[in-house]
Protein backbone atom coordinates (compact mmCIF):
# COMPACT_ATOMS: atom_id res chain seq x y z
CA UNK A 1 0.00 0.00 0.00
CA UNK A 2 1.05 3.74 -0.63
CA UNK A 3 2.11 5.76 1.62
CA UNK A 4 -0.25 8.17 0.06
CA UNK A 5 -3.29 5.59 0.65
CA UNK A 6 -2.19 5.24 4.38
CA UNK A 7 -2.27 8.53 4.98
CA UNK A 8 -5.80 8.94 3.42
CA UNK A 9 -7.20 5.89 5.75
CA UNK A 10 -5.89 7.80 8.86
CA UNK A 11 -7.27 11.00 7.73
CA UNK A 12 -10.42 8.90 6.90
CA UNK A 13 -10.66 7.79 10.59
CA UNK A 14 -10.39 10.78 12.19
CA UNK A 15 -12.55 12.75 10.13
CA UNK A 16 -15.15 9.59 11.53
CA UNK A 17 -14.45 10.14 14.75
CA UNK A 18 -15.26 13.80 14.41
CA UNK A 19 -18.33 13.34 12.35
CA UNK A 20 -19.60 10.62 15.43
CA UNK A 21 -18.39 12.99 18.11
CA UNK A 22 -20.16 15.99 16.53
CA UNK A 23 -23.42 13.50 15.99
CA UNK A 24 -23.80 12.49 19.38
CA UNK A 25 -22.78 15.44 21.35
CA UNK A 26 -19.85 13.65 22.97
CA UNK A 27 -16.23 14.04 23.35
CA UNK A 28 -13.57 13.05 20.32
CA UNK A 29 -11.07 11.22 23.03
CA UNK A 30 -13.87 8.73 23.61
CA UNK A 31 -15.04 7.74 19.91
CA UNK A 32 -11.26 7.38 19.66
CA UNK A 33 -11.60 4.99 22.62
CA UNK A 34 -13.86 2.98 21.16
CA UNK A 35 -11.95 2.47 17.88
CA UNK A 36 -8.82 1.21 20.13
CA UNK A 37 -11.08 -0.99 22.01
CA UNK A 38 -12.17 -2.66 18.31
CA UNK A 39 -8.46 -2.59 17.17
CA UNK A 40 -7.47 -4.30 20.11
CA UNK A 41 -10.36 -6.74 20.15
CA UNK A 42 -9.80 -7.66 16.04
CA UNK A 43 -6.23 -7.94 16.71
CA UNK A 44 -6.73 -10.64 19.43
CA UNK A 45 -8.72 -12.48 17.10
CA UNK A 46 -5.85 -12.64 14.71
CA UNK A 47 -2.97 -13.51 16.56
CA UNK A 48 -4.70 -15.17 19.88
CA UNK A 49 -7.02 -14.26 22.64
CA UNK A 50 -4.29 -15.12 24.99
CA UNK A 51 -1.91 -12.68 24.06
CA UNK A 52 -2.32 -8.98 25.94
CA UNK A 53 -2.62 -6.28 22.98
CA UNK A 54 -2.60 -2.48 23.20
CA UNK A 55 -3.97 -0.59 20.13
CA UNK A 56 -3.34 3.48 20.19
CA UNK A 57 -4.95 5.99 17.29
CA UNK A 58 -2.74 9.16 17.48
CA UNK A 59 -5.37 12.25 17.67
CA UNK A 60 -3.78 14.05 15.84
CA UNK A 61 -1.84 12.23 12.78
CA UNK A 62 -4.71 9.21 12.70
CA UNK A 63 -1.66 6.62 13.11
CA UNK A 64 -2.12 3.42 14.30
CA UNK A 65 0.59 1.70 16.78
CA UNK A 66 -0.33 -2.00 17.85
CA UNK A 67 1.94 -4.17 19.92
CA UNK A 68 1.68 -6.79 22.27
CA UNK A 69 2.58 -6.62 25.82
CA UNK A 70 4.69 -9.19 28.04
CA UNK A 71 5.00 -8.67 32.11
CA UNK A 72 8.68 -9.39 33.29
CA UNK A 73 8.19 -12.11 35.67
CA UNK A 74 11.50 -14.00 37.19
CA UNK A 75 10.17 -17.48 36.17
CA UNK A 76 7.46 -17.21 32.72
CA UNK A 77 4.51 -19.26 33.81
CA UNK A 78 2.68 -18.20 30.42
CA UNK A 79 4.85 -17.22 27.57
CA UNK A 80 1.96 -15.47 25.53
CA UNK A 81 1.68 -12.53 28.33
CA UNK A 82 4.82 -12.78 30.31
CA UNK A 83 9.15 -12.72 29.54
CA UNK A 84 12.09 -13.50 31.61
CA UNK A 85 14.39 -10.46 32.81
CA UNK A 86 17.83 -11.81 30.62
CA UNK A 87 15.40 -11.56 27.39
CA UNK A 88 13.64 -8.60 28.38
CA UNK A 89 17.11 -6.81 28.59
CA UNK A 90 17.96 -7.95 25.46
CA UNK A 91 15.05 -5.26 24.33
CA UNK A 92 15.68 -2.72 27.49
CA UNK A 93 18.38 -2.49 29.51
CA UNK A 94 16.66 -0.91 31.82
CA UNK A 95 13.69 -3.59 32.13
CA UNK A 96 12.81 -4.54 35.94
CA UNK A 97 10.88 -7.22 37.07
CA UNK A 98 6.82 -6.04 36.87
CA UNK A 99 7.64 -3.81 34.57
CA UNK A 100 5.72 -4.08 30.76
CA UNK A 101 7.57 -5.02 27.09
CA UNK A 102 6.55 -3.79 24.51
CA UNK A 103 6.51 -5.83 20.77
CA UNK A 104 5.54 -4.23 18.37
CA UNK A 105 2.96 -5.56 15.72
CA UNK A 106 2.37 -5.50 12.27
CA UNK A 107 -1.16 -3.78 11.24
CA UNK A 108 -3.55 -6.13 10.19
CA UNK A 109 -6.37 -5.87 7.25
CA UNK A 110 -10.08 -6.26 8.34
CA UNK A 111 -12.12 -9.05 7.27
CA UNK A 112 -15.83 -9.15 6.86
CA UNK A 113 -16.11 -10.57 10.33
CA UNK A 114 -13.68 -8.26 11.83
CA UNK A 115 -14.92 -5.29 10.47
CA UNK A 116 -18.60 -6.33 11.77
CA UNK A 117 -17.56 -6.63 15.60
CA UNK A 118 -15.55 -3.67 15.68
CA UNK A 119 -18.24 -2.22 14.48
CA UNK A 120 -20.28 -3.81 17.63
CA UNK A 121 -17.83 -2.72 19.62
CA UNK A 122 -17.45 1.12 18.46
CA UNK A 123 -21.34 1.10 18.17
CA UNK A 124 -21.55 -0.30 22.03
CA UNK A 125 -18.74 2.32 23.40
CA UNK A 126 -20.40 5.14 21.90
CA UNK A 127 -24.21 4.16 22.65
CA UNK A 128 -22.88 3.92 26.26
CA UNK A 129 -20.75 7.34 25.96
CA UNK A 130 -24.19 8.67 24.86
CA UNK A 131 -26.33 7.25 27.54
CA UNK A 132 -23.91 8.96 30.06
CA UNK A 133 -23.63 12.51 28.75
CA UNK A 134 -27.97 12.43 28.51
CA UNK A 135 -27.95 11.59 32.53
CA UNK A 136 -25.35 14.24 33.29
CA UNK A 137 -26.54 16.67 31.30
CA UNK A 138 -30.62 15.76 32.56
CA UNK A 139 -29.88 15.13 36.26
CA UNK A 140 -29.26 18.54 37.39
CA UNK A 141 -32.88 19.52 36.12
CA UNK A 142 -34.97 17.90 37.83
CA UNK A 143 -37.32 20.71 38.92
CA UNK A 144 -36.91 22.38 35.78
CA UNK A 145 -40.21 23.07 33.66
CA UNK A 146 -38.96 22.17 29.67
CA UNK A 147 -40.14 22.64 26.28
CA UNK A 148 -40.60 19.84 23.74
CA UNK A 149 -42.10 18.53 20.47
CA UNK A 150 -44.75 15.31 20.93
CA UNK A 151 -42.97 12.74 19.27
CA UNK A 152 -45.77 10.15 19.39
CA UNK A 153 -48.56 8.71 21.89
CA UNK A 154 -48.39 5.31 23.32
CA UNK A 155 -50.89 3.98 25.29
CA UNK A 156 -52.06 7.17 26.65
CA UNK A 157 -47.94 8.14 27.23
CA UNK A 158 -46.86 10.96 25.41
CA UNK A 159 -42.92 10.46 24.35
CA UNK A 160 -41.26 14.24 23.67
CA UNK A 161 -38.65 14.90 22.01
CA UNK A 162 -35.83 16.93 23.90
CA UNK A 163 -33.73 17.96 20.49
CA UNK A 164 -30.74 15.17 21.21
CA UNK A 165 -33.00 13.21 24.03
CA UNK A 166 -36.25 11.75 24.41
CA UNK A 167 -38.51 11.95 27.45
CA UNK A 168 -42.11 10.44 28.51
CA UNK A 169 -44.84 11.98 30.13
CA UNK A 170 -46.94 9.30 31.91
CA UNK A 171 -50.87 9.23 31.22
CA UNK A 172 -50.97 9.82 35.45
CA UNK A 173 -48.86 12.35 34.86
CA UNK A 174 -51.10 14.55 32.52
CA UNK A 175 -53.37 16.94 33.45
CA UNK A 176 -57.08 15.33 32.69
CA UNK A 177 -58.84 15.42 29.15
CA UNK A 178 -55.99 17.06 27.60
CA UNK A 179 -54.63 15.49 24.56
CA UNK A 180 -51.33 15.50 22.02
CA UNK A 181 -50.69 14.76 18.71
CA UNK A 182 -47.58 14.08 17.40
CA UNK A 183 -45.92 17.72 16.71
CA UNK A 184 -47.72 19.45 19.37
CA UNK A 185 -45.33 21.67 21.15
CA UNK A 186 -45.61 20.37 25.16
CA UNK A 187 -44.38 22.17 28.52
CA UNK A 188 -43.87 20.28 31.40
CA UNK A 189 -41.62 20.04 34.74
CA UNK A 190 -38.68 17.45 34.75
CA UNK A 191 -39.89 15.14 37.48
CA UNK A 192 -37.14 12.38 37.51
CA UNK A 193 -34.03 11.30 35.91
CA UNK A 194 -33.31 7.66 36.03
CA UNK A 195 -30.61 5.28 35.36
CA UNK A 196 -32.17 2.10 33.36
CA UNK A 197 -30.64 -0.89 31.07
CA UNK A 198 -31.40 1.19 28.10
CA UNK A 199 -30.43 5.01 28.78
CA UNK A 200 -31.16 7.09 30.59
CA UNK A 201 -34.90 7.78 31.33
CA UNK A 202 -36.23 11.14 31.76
CA UNK A 203 -39.54 11.10 33.41
CA UNK A 204 -42.10 14.98 33.00
CA UNK A 205 -45.18 15.80 34.38
CA UNK A 206 -47.75 18.42 34.58
CA UNK A 207 -49.91 17.95 37.40
CA UNK A 208 -46.63 18.06 39.83
CA UNK A 209 -47.57 20.84 42.02
CA UNK A 210 -44.19 22.58 41.74
CA UNK A 211 -44.89 22.47 37.87
CA UNK A 212 -47.60 25.16 38.57
CA UNK A 213 -45.06 26.76 40.99
CA UNK A 214 -42.09 27.31 37.85
CA UNK A 215 -44.90 28.74 35.43
CA UNK A 216 -46.20 31.45 38.09
CA UNK A 217 -42.08 32.18 38.59
CA UNK A 218 -41.67 32.33 34.90
CA UNK A 219 -44.54 35.04 34.68
CA UNK A 220 -44.24 36.79 37.43
CA UNK A 221 -40.79 38.65 37.91
CA UNK A 222 -41.22 39.39 42.05
CA UNK A 223 -41.38 35.53 42.19
CA UNK A 224 -38.50 34.93 40.59
CA UNK A 225 -36.26 37.73 41.92
CA UNK A 226 -37.27 36.21 45.49
CA UNK A 227 -39.08 39.10 46.44
CA UNK A 228 -42.42 37.15 47.00
CA UNK A 229 -42.50 33.26 47.98
CA UNK A 230 -44.78 30.34 46.83
CA UNK A 231 -44.97 28.67 50.19
CA UNK A 232 -47.14 26.11 48.94
CA UNK A 233 -49.59 24.34 46.23
CA UNK A 234 -52.29 22.62 46.28
CA UNK A 235 -54.01 21.06 42.97
CA UNK A 236 -56.46 19.46 41.52
CA UNK A 237 -55.16 18.97 37.97
CA UNK A 238 -57.20 20.54 35.42
CA UNK A 239 -59.66 21.56 37.73
CA UNK A 240 -59.13 23.88 40.66
CA UNK A 241 -55.76 25.11 42.81
CA UNK A 242 -54.52 27.25 45.40
CA UNK A 243 -51.55 28.60 45.70
CA UNK A 244 -50.13 30.34 49.08
CA UNK A 245 -47.49 33.16 48.11
CA UNK A 246 -45.73 35.69 50.64
CA UNK A 247 -43.63 38.81 50.72
CA UNK A 248 -41.83 40.51 53.55
CA UNK A 249 -41.98 43.67 51.47
CA UNK A 250 -44.78 46.01 52.96
CA UNK A 251 -44.79 47.85 49.75
CA UNK A 252 -45.88 44.86 47.65
CA UNK A 253 -48.97 43.13 47.45
CA UNK A 254 -48.10 39.26 46.84
CA UNK A 255 -51.74 38.16 45.44
CA UNK A 256 -51.60 41.28 43.54
CA UNK A 257 -48.31 40.92 41.83
CA UNK A 258 -49.58 37.23 40.87
CA UNK A 259 -52.76 38.39 39.30
CA UNK A 260 -51.07 41.33 37.18
CA UNK A 261 -52.64 43.64 35.43
CA UNK A 262 -56.39 42.51 34.72
CA UNK A 263 -55.08 39.22 35.07
CA UNK A 264 -52.70 38.82 32.96
CA UNK A 265 -50.03 36.91 34.69
CA UNK A 266 -52.61 33.98 36.36
CA UNK A 267 -54.34 33.69 33.17
CA UNK A 268 -51.25 32.84 31.12
CA UNK A 269 -50.89 30.13 34.05
CA UNK A 270 -54.59 28.81 33.65
CA UNK A 271 -54.49 29.13 29.65
CA UNK A 272 -51.03 26.74 29.89
CA UNK A 273 -53.39 24.40 32.46
CA UNK A 274 -56.14 23.90 30.79
CA UNK A 275 -58.16 26.14 32.38
CA UNK A 276 -57.40 25.28 35.75
CA UNK A 277 -58.97 27.79 38.32
CA UNK A 278 -56.53 29.09 40.46
CA UNK A 279 -57.11 30.93 44.16
CA UNK A 280 -54.42 32.74 45.21
CA UNK A 281 -54.19 33.04 49.11
CA UNK A 282 -51.68 35.58 51.52
CA UNK A 283 -50.14 33.03 53.65
CA UNK A 284 -50.51 33.94 57.07
CA UNK A 285 -47.91 33.01 59.86
CA UNK A 286 -51.19 32.72 62.22
CA UNK A 287 -52.50 29.52 61.26
CA UNK A 288 -56.15 30.35 61.98
CA UNK A 289 -56.25 33.09 59.83
CA UNK A 290 -54.34 31.01 56.98
CA UNK A 291 -57.22 28.30 57.08
CA UNK A 292 -59.87 30.65 57.07
CA UNK A 293 -58.20 32.58 53.81
CA UNK A 294 -58.01 29.31 51.75
CA UNK A 295 -61.21 28.08 52.62
CA UNK A 296 -62.52 31.24 50.55
CA UNK A 297 -64.89 31.91 49.48
CA UNK A 298 -66.79 30.17 52.22
CA UNK A 299 -66.58 32.14 55.54
CA UNK A 300 -65.60 31.41 59.24
CA UNK A 301 -67.53 32.76 62.49
CA UNK A 302 -65.44 30.47 64.87
CA UNK A 303 -61.64 28.41 64.56
CA UNK A 304 -60.34 25.57 67.28
CA UNK A 305 -57.75 24.24 66.81
CA UNK A 306 -55.68 20.89 68.04
CA UNK A 307 -51.78 21.62 67.87
CA UNK A 308 -50.83 18.27 68.33
CA UNK A 309 -52.30 16.51 65.51
CA UNK A 310 -52.74 19.63 63.51
CA UNK A 311 -56.28 19.55 63.01
CA UNK A 312 -58.66 22.58 63.01
CA UNK A 313 -62.26 22.61 63.44
CA UNK A 314 -64.20 25.60 61.46
CA UNK A 315 -67.51 26.67 62.01
CA UNK A 316 -69.26 27.94 59.35
CA UNK A 317 -72.79 29.63 58.63
CA UNK A 318 -75.32 27.08 58.01
CA UNK A 319 -75.50 28.63 53.98
CA UNK A 320 -71.64 28.22 53.50
CA UNK A 321 -71.37 24.89 54.35
CA UNK A 322 -71.56 23.86 50.25
CA UNK A 323 -69.15 26.52 49.62
CA UNK A 324 -67.05 25.39 52.35
CA UNK A 325 -66.88 22.01 51.26
CA UNK A 326 -66.98 22.37 47.91
CA UNK A 327 -67.68 19.87 45.04
CA UNK A 328 -66.87 16.77 45.97
CA UNK A 329 -65.01 17.61 48.69
CA UNK A 330 -62.83 20.05 46.63
CA UNK A 331 -62.46 23.30 48.50
CA UNK A 332 -61.92 21.47 52.37
CA UNK A 333 -59.30 19.22 50.24
CA UNK A 334 -57.34 21.39 48.54
CA UNK A 335 -57.49 24.08 51.83
CA UNK A 336 -55.95 21.02 53.57
CA UNK A 337 -53.43 20.23 51.62
CA UNK A 338 -52.01 24.02 51.34
CA UNK A 339 -51.67 24.77 55.16
CA UNK A 340 -51.10 21.17 55.94
CA UNK A 341 -53.47 21.20 58.79
CA UNK A 342 -56.80 18.67 58.84
CA UNK A 343 -59.55 20.26 58.45
CA UNK A 344 -63.40 19.64 59.95
CA UNK A 345 -65.99 21.51 58.77
CA UNK A 346 -69.22 22.02 61.11
CA UNK A 347 -72.28 24.53 60.75
CA UNK A 348 -72.78 26.69 63.53
CA UNK A 349 -75.89 24.37 64.12
CA UNK A 350 -74.11 21.17 64.34
CA UNK A 351 -71.60 23.16 66.64
CA UNK A 352 -74.59 24.34 69.06
CA UNK A 353 -75.97 20.70 69.29
CA UNK A 354 -72.86 19.39 69.78
CA UNK A 355 -72.34 22.12 72.54
CA UNK A 356 -75.50 20.93 74.10
CA UNK A 357 -74.83 17.39 73.97
CA UNK A 358 -71.40 18.39 76.21
CA UNK A 359 -73.28 20.54 78.52
CA UNK A 360 -76.07 17.87 79.50
CA UNK A 361 -73.01 15.57 79.87
CA UNK A 362 -71.70 17.82 82.27
CA UNK A 363 -74.52 18.87 84.05
CA UNK A 364 -75.69 14.90 84.77
CA UNK A 365 -72.25 14.25 85.83
CA UNK A 366 -72.95 17.02 88.66
CA UNK A 367 -76.66 15.64 89.50
CA UNK A 368 -75.01 11.80 90.16
CA UNK A 369 -72.30 13.08 91.74
CA UNK A 370 -73.65 16.21 94.28
CA UNK A 371 -76.95 15.08 94.67
CA UNK A 372 -78.26 17.92 93.25
CA UNK A 373 -81.05 19.60 90.91
CA UNK A 374 -80.50 20.34 87.04
CA UNK A 375 -80.57 24.36 88.10
CA UNK A 376 -77.34 24.28 90.16
CA UNK A 377 -75.75 21.51 87.97
CA UNK A 378 -76.51 23.75 84.90
CA UNK A 379 -75.44 26.27 86.88
CA UNK A 380 -72.29 25.31 87.59
CA UNK A 381 -71.64 23.84 83.71
CA UNK A 382 -71.96 27.24 82.76
CA UNK A 383 -69.25 29.11 85.35
CA UNK A 384 -66.71 26.50 83.44
CA UNK A 385 -66.69 24.10 86.42
CA UNK A 386 -66.13 21.14 84.26
CA UNK A 387 -65.99 18.01 86.53
CA UNK A 388 -66.13 17.65 90.04
CA UNK A 389 -62.63 17.96 90.99
CA UNK A 390 -62.97 21.31 89.54
CA UNK A 391 -65.10 22.24 92.81
CA UNK A 392 -62.36 20.70 95.14
CA UNK A 393 -59.12 22.72 94.48
CA UNK A 394 -61.06 26.52 94.38
CA UNK A 395 -61.68 29.15 96.99
CA UNK A 396 -65.65 28.25 98.39
CA UNK A 397 -65.26 32.52 97.29
CA UNK A 398 -65.83 31.56 93.47
CA UNK A 399 -68.74 29.19 93.75
CA UNK A 400 -70.45 31.24 96.20
CA UNK A 401 -70.03 34.43 93.72
CA UNK A 402 -72.06 32.44 91.06
CA UNK A 403 -75.83 33.91 90.97
CA UNK A 404 -78.05 32.77 93.06
CA UNK A 405 -75.73 30.53 95.38
CA UNK A 406 -74.97 31.90 99.13
CA UNK A 407 -71.93 30.97 101.28
CA UNK A 408 -73.57 28.49 103.07
CA UNK A 409 -74.37 26.70 99.68
CA UNK A 410 -71.40 26.94 98.22
CA UNK A 411 -70.08 24.90 101.33
CA UNK A 412 -72.06 22.39 101.33
CA UNK A 413 -71.30 21.90 97.54
CA UNK A 414 -67.85 21.58 97.84
CA UNK A 415 -68.28 19.18 101.03
CA UNK A 416 -70.48 16.83 98.83
CA UNK A 417 -68.12 17.38 96.03
CA UNK A 418 -64.99 16.53 98.52
CA UNK A 419 -66.80 13.42 100.11
CA UNK A 420 -67.38 11.99 96.11
CA UNK A 421 -63.79 12.12 95.71
CA UNK A 422 -62.75 10.55 98.29
CA UNK A 423 -65.05 7.36 98.12
CA UNK A 424 -64.43 7.14 93.98
CA UNK A 425 -59.87 7.37 95.66
CA UNK A 426 -61.48 4.33 98.38
CA UNK A 427 -62.99 2.46 95.66
CA UNK A 428 -60.22 3.07 92.51
CA UNK A 429 -57.57 2.16 95.77
CA UNK A 430 -59.30 -1.07 96.57
CA UNK A 431 -59.62 -1.59 92.85
CA UNK A 432 -55.85 -1.21 92.81
CA UNK A 433 -55.30 -3.62 95.28
CA UNK A 434 -57.60 -6.21 93.87
CA UNK A 435 -55.58 -5.73 90.64
CA UNK A 436 -52.30 -6.66 92.26
CA UNK A 437 -50.64 -3.01 91.33
CA UNK A 438 -47.54 -2.69 93.70
CA UNK A 439 -47.27 0.25 96.51
CA UNK A 440 -44.32 1.24 94.69
CA UNK A 441 -46.07 3.30 91.74
CA UNK A 442 -48.28 4.59 94.38
CA UNK A 443 -44.84 7.06 95.26
CA UNK A 444 -44.82 7.76 91.83
CA UNK A 445 -45.26 12.01 91.22
CA UNK A 446 -48.30 12.89 89.54
CA UNK A 447 -49.77 9.05 89.59
CA UNK A 448 -53.36 9.24 90.52
CA UNK A 449 -55.94 6.03 91.94
CA UNK A 450 -57.37 6.05 88.26
CA UNK A 451 -54.23 5.78 86.41
CA UNK A 452 -53.18 2.97 89.20
CA UNK A 453 -56.44 0.86 88.01
CA UNK A 454 -55.63 1.55 84.28
CA UNK A 455 -51.96 0.27 84.76
CA UNK A 456 -54.17 -2.58 86.79
CA UNK A 457 -56.45 -3.49 83.98
CA UNK A 458 -53.16 -3.29 81.70
CA UNK A 459 -51.12 -6.00 83.51
CA UNK A 460 -48.68 -3.59 84.11
CA UNK A 461 -48.45 -3.51 88.34
CA UNK A 462 -44.71 -3.18 89.46
CA UNK A 463 -42.57 -0.78 89.32
CA UNK A 464 -39.95 -2.44 86.57
CA UNK A 465 -43.49 -2.97 84.41
CA UNK A 466 -44.45 0.34 84.25
CA UNK A 467 -40.56 1.85 83.82
CA UNK A 468 -39.97 -0.30 80.41
CA UNK A 469 -42.86 1.67 78.60
CA UNK A 470 -41.85 4.44 76.73
CA UNK A 471 -43.87 7.85 76.22
CA UNK A 472 -45.77 7.53 73.30
CA UNK A 473 -47.16 4.00 74.91
CA UNK A 474 -48.63 6.12 77.63
CA UNK A 475 -49.40 9.64 76.51
CA UNK A 476 -50.01 8.75 72.84
CA UNK A 477 -48.39 9.90 69.33
CA UNK A 478 -49.68 11.24 66.29
CA UNK A 479 -49.60 8.93 63.07
CA UNK A 480 -49.43 10.41 59.62
CA UNK A 481 -51.37 9.32 56.98
CA UNK A 482 -52.76 10.25 53.58
CA UNK A 483 -56.02 10.82 55.12
CA UNK A 484 -54.09 13.82 57.38
CA UNK A 485 -52.67 13.07 61.20
CA UNK A 486 -54.30 10.98 63.26
CA UNK A 487 -53.56 10.69 67.27
CA UNK A 488 -52.68 7.25 68.52
CA UNK A 489 -53.81 6.76 72.16
CA UNK A 490 -51.69 5.64 75.44
CA UNK A 491 -52.63 4.22 78.27
CA UNK A 492 -53.17 7.26 79.90
CA UNK A 493 -54.95 9.38 77.22
CA UNK A 494 -57.98 10.29 78.89
CA UNK A 495 -56.18 11.77 81.46
CA UNK A 496 -55.40 15.39 82.07
CA UNK A 497 -51.39 15.10 81.23
CA UNK A 498 -49.14 16.40 79.06
CA UNK A 499 -46.14 14.54 77.32
CA UNK A 500 -43.79 16.33 79.55
CA UNK A 501 -45.48 14.91 82.71
CA UNK A 502 -45.38 11.81 81.58
CA UNK A 503 -41.54 11.82 80.20
CA UNK A 504 -41.20 12.55 84.60
CA UNK A 505 -43.39 10.01 85.65
CA UNK A 506 -41.38 7.42 83.50
CA UNK A 507 -37.65 8.55 84.67
CA UNK A 508 -38.97 8.78 88.40
CA UNK A 509 -39.53 5.06 87.67
CA UNK A 510 -36.39 4.61 86.07
CA UNK A 511 -34.63 6.82 89.17
CA UNK A 512 -36.13 4.29 91.79
CA UNK A 513 -35.21 1.32 89.96
CA UNK A 514 -31.56 2.90 89.41
CA UNK A 515 -31.76 2.18 85.50
CA UNK A 516 -30.51 5.96 85.55
CA UNK A 517 -28.74 8.31 87.66
CA UNK A 518 -29.59 12.34 88.17
CA UNK A 519 -26.64 12.82 85.58
CA UNK A 520 -28.26 10.57 82.84
CA UNK A 521 -31.77 12.69 83.14
CA UNK A 522 -30.77 14.98 80.62
CA UNK A 523 -29.80 12.59 77.37
CA UNK A 524 -32.16 10.67 78.49
CA UNK A 525 -34.73 13.04 78.04
CA UNK A 526 -33.20 14.16 74.94
CA UNK A 527 -33.40 10.78 73.68
CA UNK A 528 -37.12 10.29 73.89
CA UNK A 529 -37.88 13.96 73.02
CA UNK A 530 -40.56 13.22 70.09
CA UNK A 531 -39.68 14.41 66.17
CA UNK A 532 -42.34 16.44 65.88
CA UNK A 533 -39.83 18.83 68.22
CA UNK A 534 -37.76 21.23 65.98
CA UNK A 535 -33.99 21.51 66.20
CA UNK A 536 -34.29 25.19 67.91
CA UNK A 537 -36.74 23.75 70.62
CA UNK A 538 -34.35 20.61 70.95
CA UNK A 539 -31.32 23.50 71.68
CA UNK A 540 -33.27 25.21 74.22
CA UNK A 541 -34.73 22.30 75.91
CA UNK A 542 -31.04 20.97 76.53
CA UNK A 543 -29.68 24.47 77.86
CA UNK A 544 -32.54 24.33 80.45
CA UNK A 545 -31.36 20.70 81.43
CA UNK A 546 -27.60 22.29 81.32
CA UNK A 547 -28.28 24.78 83.52
CA UNK A 548 -30.45 22.11 86.28
CA UNK A 549 -27.81 20.45 86.48
CA UNK A 550 -25.35 23.41 87.25
CA UNK A 551 -28.25 23.84 89.73
CA UNK A 552 -27.59 21.40 91.73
Amino acid sequence: MSETGVSANRLELLQIADAVARDKAIDKSIVISAMEDAIQKAAKTRYGSENEIKAEIDPRTGQTNLARLLEVVEVVENEAVEIDLASAKKKNKEAQIGDFISEELPPIEFGRIAAQSAKQVIFQKVRDAERDRQFEEFKDKIGEVISGIVKRVEYGNVIVDLGRNEAVIRRDELIPRESYRSGDRVLAYILDVRRELRGPQIFLSRTNNQFMAKLFMQEVPEIYDGIVEIISVARDPGSRAKIAVYTSDNSIDPVGACVGMRGSRVQSVVNELQGEKIDIIKWNPDVASFVISSLAPAEATKVVLDEDIERIEVIVPDDHLSLAIGRRGQNVRLASQLTKWDIDILTEAEESERRQNEFKEKSQIFIEALDVDEVIAQLLVSEGFMSVEDLVYVETSEISSIEGFDEDTAIEIQSRAKTFMEQEIQKQEQRRKDLGVSDELVQIEGMTANMLVVLGENNIKSLDDFAGFSTDELYGWIEKTELGSKKQDGLFSSFDLNRDQVEKMILDSRLKLGWIENEDLSEEIEANLPESVSEEKKVDISEKLANARILK
